[in-house]
């Protein structure tokens, strides 16, 4: 618990109830997607593949502008308001528009529900994300130490959205919106009191000043590992539920056992993310970048070989060990590597725009994948691909010292780059 900047205490126990029911939301909407669509929708791997890609194009395009936004409104909670605004739509959503417009026409619907789905839960948790480590920084807490509130919503909600699911998959939805009813509050009551220099370099932000990362080498070589790596993980990742349900002896089992094993990993993970801090620390922000893909890829390959509800469940759990270490690291590069101002820009485009550039190419190729080779075979080849990308990242990512929550330098003697002094808060 955070006890140095006045009002430390106070915003850090209201960003974490706000991560809290806001992932809550997102687990209990967005878990059973890919179960929702091929079950109760009836769509292909191909046709599920498609609504994906839409998802992210979708929130490929909400990306640039959230973080110019966040960069330009400094510490003002008006991007967390308008995601909260998103998720209490949700139980309204999801029947009574997203499910006639899928029924109606596929490519209608994707479109809807992608920018419905982009805006709110893709785009938006980035977006989150990036204005929570901001205030961290601002108040002196770390980002993970918040974040993991977000792992135990989730965490709370896979318990029995498995069960709820089966009963009918519209009280998973309505429950979300519940929470985002919750959330709006929670926000509203924080009292976040930006620094006046630092706002008004916020507030004098241009677009051109914004995108001029873009120009920079060491965004690109970051980029490597954020297209390759990590983008052909989370695509491997979308459609997992399904092929772990297969593993049982009937899908609505599976579906039960994919809840537990959620809220078991999701647990794990927030134990973990007190810990990738100091394993961050030590090894410096590109090693831990390097050492969270190299388990991506392990994952990947493992669920290609293993053939037991027991084996592929230990796969899922390497996922609460690599998101801490992937999470932390992502922030202590960037805090490092960029000027403070640009920090959401980064965060939003290269991690956010570059995940959702990646999704919307591969998720209908791995899609199709699936259809005509079937899932281990998929998995093996998106491991390879992975493993080419870890090997490229090891030379593309720029070197980074051992650094505080503020991306300051730990190492006697170590020098930040020029723009580092304008990076911490």
């Amino acid at each position: 618990m955070p006890t140095g900047a006045p009002g430390a205490r106070r915003n850090y126990v209201l960003l974490s109830a706000f991560l809290f029911l806001f992932f809550f939301a997102q687990a209990v909407a967005m878990s059973f997607l890919s179960i929702w669509l091929k079950g109760p929708m009836g769509l292909t791997g191909v046709e599920a593949g498609t609504v994906f890609s839409a998802n992210f194009i979708a929130a490929m395009l909400c990306q640039p502008l959230y973080g110019y936004v966040l960069d330009r409104v400094g510490l003002k909670p008006r991007v967390p308001l308008f995601i909260a605004g998103m998720v209490v739509m949700c139980g309204l959503f999801f029947p009574f528009v997203y499910a006639p417009l899928l029924h109606a026409d596929v490519v209608v619907g994707a479109a809807v529900g992608g920018l419905y789905l982009g805006l709110t839960f893709v785009a938006g948790s980035f977006a989150l994300e990036s204005f929570v480590d901001r205030v961290g920084r601002r108040y002196g807490f770390e980002y993970s130490r918040a974040r993991l509130w977000g792992s135990l919503g989730y965490a709370s909600a896979a318990v029995f959205s498995g069960r709820l699911y089966n009963i009918d998959p519209g009280i998973n939805f309505w429950l979300a919106s519940v929470a985002g009813l919750l959330l709006i509050p929670i926000i509203l009551a924080a009292k976040i009191e930006p620094d006046a220099a630092e706002q008004a370099r916020a507030q004098a932000l241009t677009p051109k000043e914004s995108l001029s990362v873009l120009g920079q080498r060491k965004f690109w070589g970051f980029m490597v590992l954020i297209l390759g790596v990590t983008n052909l993980y989370l695509v491997y990742d979308q459609q997992f539920p399904v092929y772990f349900a297969s593993m049982f002896a009937t899908p609505a089992e599976g579906n039960v056992m994919f809840g537990y094993l959620n809220s078991a990993q999701i647990f794990v993970e927030a134990g973990m993310l007190l810990v990738a801090p100091f394993i961050v620390m030590r090894t410096g922000a590109k090693n831990g970048l390097l050492i969270a893909a190299a388990i991506m890829i392990v994952r990947i390959g493992g669920s290609a070989l293993v053939d037991t509800p027991l084996g592929i469940s230990s796969m899922k759990m390497l996922h609460s060990i690599e998101l801490p270490i992937l999470a932390v690291s992502i922030f202590r590069y960037i805090a490092y590597h960029f000027d403070s101002r640009f920090a959401a820009t980064v965060y939003l485009v290269g991690v956010s725009f570059g995940h959702s550039l990646g999704l919307a190419i591969l998720s209908p190729i791995v899609g199709k994948g699936y259809d005509l080779f079937g899932f281990k075979t998929t998995y093996m080849f998106i491991a390879l691909g992975a493993l080419a990308f870890w090997i490229a990242s090891c030379f593309a990512l720029s070197t980074t010292p051992r650094t505080d929550a503020r991306g300051r330098p730990l190492d006697e003697g170590e020098q930040a780059p020029a723009a580092r002094p304008a990076a911490a808060n």
